[in-house]
C-alpha cells in the first residue's frame, strides 16, 4: 500500500479480489463456490470490474513506454532494411521481370497472349523460362537523387512491416488490463491472425496480381508504321505502385478480424451483416475500384477476395453469437 504500481504488475489489488471458498469433494472441478453458489463467468467479470484500476498517470506512463519501444524497433528495422534497400528491391521486381520475359517470348513466338498459369509459375519459382528468353529489364532513375529517395520508401515499408508484430503487442499490453479475462483470451489469437491475413494479401500482389498487371502494362505498347510506343518504368513509380497494392490488399484483408471484434463487442450481428450484404457488395466493388489499377483484372483480384471475406465474416459473428448464448444458458442467464 502507498507503492506506486510499475509497468508489468498487476493493477487489481490482491485483497480486493473476491474470496473464493475451496471445492468440496462433491463439487466439480473448474466450478468454484462463492457464499454456497457457483461462481459465474459473470461474476469473474463483475470482481474484475470492481477491482481498482490504475491511475490515469499510470495508463500514460505505460502508453509512453510503449511508444518508445515502438519508435526503437521501427529505426532499427529501418537501419536493416536500408542497408538490405538493394535485395529488397530485386526481390520485388520479380513479378515485373517475370512478366516482361514472357511477354517478349509470347513476341518473338508471333503470339498476342500468355498462359497466366505460367505466368504464376514463373512467378514462384515454379517454373523456368525457355532458354533464350530476354530477361534483361531496364528500370529508369531520372533524378540525382531519386534512388536513394526510393530506397529510402522501400527501407520504411520494410521496416512497418517487420515491426508490426511489435506494435501489435504493445498495443494490446496497453488495452489488456481493461479487458476481462474471457475478452484476453477471445483478443489473443486475433494477433496471430491479422498478420497471417496481411501476408496471404501481399501473397496474392506479388504472386498474381502484379504479374498480370505488369503484363497488361506491356501490352498496351505500339510498334507500327514507323511509330513505337514504349513502356519506360520509373523504379520509384514502379516500387510506389507495388508497396501501395501490398498495404491495400493487407488492410483489405483484415476484413475478418474487424468484423469479429465487432461482432463480441455486440455492435454488429450476422443478421445485420446477412441484411445488408448487397450494400457490403457494392461497397466492396468500390473499394477496389479506389485502391487498385484502374483494369478490371486487378479489380475482380481484390473485390472477389473481398466478397468471400466478407462471407467468411458472417460465419465468424455467427459463431460467435451461438457461443455466448450456450454461455449464458449454462448460466440460467436469459438469452
Amino acid at each position: 500500500e502507498g507503492r506506486r504500481w510499475r509497468p508489468g504488475e498487476d493493477r487489481r489489488a490482491p485483497q480486493s479480489r473476491r474470496q473464493i471458498r475451496p471445492q468440496s469433494s462433491g463439487q466439480a472441478e473448474g466450478d468454484p463456490q462463492e457464499g454456497g453458489r457457483a461462481v459465474t463467468h459473470t461474476d469473474r467479470d463483475a470482481a474484475d470490474f470492481e477491482a481498482p484500476r490504475a491511475p490515469l498517470m499510470d495508463h500514460l506512463i505505460e502508453l509512453r513506454g510503449g511508444r518508445v519501444v515502438c519508435v526503437v524497433a521501427f529505426l532499427l528495422a529501418f537501419i536493416g532494411c536500408f542497408y538490405f534497400s538493394a535485395d529488397i528491391q530485386i526481390i520485388l521486381i520479380k513479378p515485373f521481370q517475370a512478366a516482361y520475359a514472357l511477354h517478349a517470348a509470347a513476341q518473338a513466338a508471333g503470339q498476342h497472349g500468355g498462359n497466366p498459369f505460367e505466368l504464376i509459375a514463373v512467378t514462384a519459382g515454379f517454373h523456368h523460362l525457355p532458354p533464350g528468353t530476354q530477361t534483361d529489364l531496364v528500370l529508369q532513375a531520372t533524378g540525382p537523387l531519386e534512388q536513394l529517395f526510393t530506397k529510402m520508401k522501400v527501407a520504411g515499408f520494410g521496416a512497418v512491416v517487420v515491426v508490426f508484430p511489435v506494435l501489435a503487442w504493445q498495443l494490446y499490453k496497453f488495452v489488456a488490463p481493461g479487458l476481462y479475462r474471457n475478452e484476453k483470451g477471445a483478443f489473443l489469437p486475433f494477433l496471430f491472425v491479422a498478420p497471417l491475413l496481411f501476408l496471404i494479401g501481399a501473397a496474392l500482389v506479388y504472386f498474381v496480381m502484379l504479374p498480370f498487371v505488369m503484363w497488361f502494362s506491356l501490352s498496351q505498347q505500339i510498334a507500327a508504321d514507323g511509330i513505337t510506343v514504349e513502356l519506360n518504368t520509373k523504379i520509384s513509380e514502379y516500387l510506389s505502385l507495388v508497396t501501395s497494392l501490398i498495404l491495400a490488399f493487407g488492410l483489405c484483408f483484415q476484413l475478418p478480424v474487424v468484423t469479429t471484434l465487432l461482432g463480441m463487442a455486440g455492435i454488429i450481428s450476422s443478421k445485420m451483416m446477412a441484411e445488408v450484404r448487397r450494400y457490403a457488395i457494392v461497397a466492396v466493388v468500390v473499394v477496389a475500384a479506389v485502391v487498385t489499377p484502374p483494369d478490371p483484372i486487378s479489380q475482380l483480384m481484390l473485390a472477389v477476395p473481398l466478397v468471400l471475406l466478407y462471407e467468411i465474416s458472417i460465419w465468424c459473428v455467427r459463431l460467435i453469437e451461438l457461443r455466448r448464448k450456450k454461455a449464458d444458458e449454462a448460466e440460467g442467464l436469459p438469452a
